[in-house]
């Protein structure tokens, strides 16, 4: 994000929180479901550009600080003026029929005040993870869509990916035998000068931007919460890059039924899998969670192949159409808030026990 955009967002926090209840915006059958994209970054430009494979779904309004995006992308996506929102007239969009869900793809210190924000003028909301920079914002988030009667869903794309999909179904069952060990590596080298290298901004390095997907793939792969972390940090301070966020941690959760897992979440190493391991044999993808070209192989009976996945539904389109469909018939998303809350506090608790070097119990 350049630090124009930054300054505008943070210049929208004078807003403030005190809104008025907008009316419920129930969508009605015929029509698609419409999607207000928050933040105009990088991500948000791949996001907007999947509603053209979406069955349920569609881009109907924009917000951002910087004029020339909206402009922008308003014409590329055909939306009128009257549909494009500033951070400052954000709160309008109570006005807006069209708007039924609002994504909200900001900086993650900003994810808890637009997802209230949201839910507060009548619209269900589609928030980007980390779902907030802590456990209590994650809490205030769940509570103002619970007492707006709105959704609430966590951007957890990979839950819609076929091969991920796939994997789930075979550790739960068993297909290498009960899961003992699970792998799962993320990383990339982070370029400087990036909100996500900003605290204020992002409320952590690695394990709150990239970290984040081994976490949750450890949680869905085993189906359960872990009872206890231990983790160990290890940061140059004299890279700028991190002045003020972690590069790498690393963490060992124990879950309920005994499986261990052992995660890694770097800024300066290009990783991307993780590995089932049970009795029989193991399951792996590499890459596992990036936007595409999931691999996955099985080892079984002593031999290791390659498993064909179809391609199915892309991840985004997935994901946003599932929330529609959701909406529509009023059943609760697969990843709601409560699946951003349970990482939170996973993540503390990571945090806690890398800066007192001791085993954690989670709570």
């Amino acid at each position: 994000m350049r630090n124009a955009d930054r300054r505008t967002i943070i210049a929208g926090l004078g807003a403030g929180l005190a809104l008025a209840a907008g009316n419920a915006c129930a969508a009605p059958r015929g029509r698609k479901i419409g999607y207000a994209v928050v933040g105009l970054g990088s991500y948000a430009e791949l996001i907007m550009s999947k509603f053209a494979e979406c069955d349920q779904s569609r881009l109907v309004a924009l917000v951002s600080g910087t004029p020339e995006k909206l402009k922008r992308f308003g014409e590329k996506y055909g939306i009128p003026e009257s549909h494009r929102y500033s951070y400052q007239t954000f709160d309008r969009i109570r006005d807006n029929p069209d708007i039924d869900v609002v994504y909200v793809i900001l900086p993650n210190s900003l994810h808890a005040e637009y997802t209230v924000r949201a839910a507060r003028a009548g619209k269900h909301v589609m928030c980007e993870k980390p779902m907030a920079v802590s456990v209590a914002e994650c809490r205030t988030m769940i509570e103002a869509c619970r007492k707006a009667g709105r959704k609430l869903m966590i951007g957890y794309r990979s839950r819609f990916e076929p091969h991920n999909r796939l994997a789930i179904d075979l550790a739960q069952k068993g297909f290498v035998g009960p899961t003992r060990i699970i792998t799962a590596d993320h990383g990339f080298n982070a370029r400087p000068n990036q909100w996500r290298l900003d605290r204020a901004l992002s409320g952590g390095g690695s394990l709150m931007d990239i970290g984040i997907y081994s976490l949750n793939a450890v949680r869905y792969l085993t189906g359960e919460e872990p009872v206890e972390v231990s983790a160990i940090e290890a940061t140059d301070r004299n890279d700028p890059r991190f002045r003020t966020v972690e590069d790498r941690i690393s963490f060992l959760l124990r879950f309920p039924s005994g499986i261990e897992t052992t995660c890694v979440s770097s800024y300066s190493s290009n990783h991307n899998m993780y590995r089932v391991t049970g009795t029989e044999g193991w399951i792996e993808l590499e890459p596992a969670t990036s936007y595409e070209g999931q691999k996955m192989w099985i080892r079984r009976d002593g031999r290791t192949e390659e498993r064909q996945v179809p391609a199915g539904k892309g991840q985004h389109a997935g994901q946003l159409d599932h929330l529609a469909e959701c909406i529509l018939n009023d059943t609760k998303p697969l990843v709601a808030g409560e699946e951003g809350l349970a990482d939170m506090k996973v993540i503390e608790a990571i945090y806690r026990s890398a800066r007192e070097g001791r085993r954690i119990a989670i709570a």
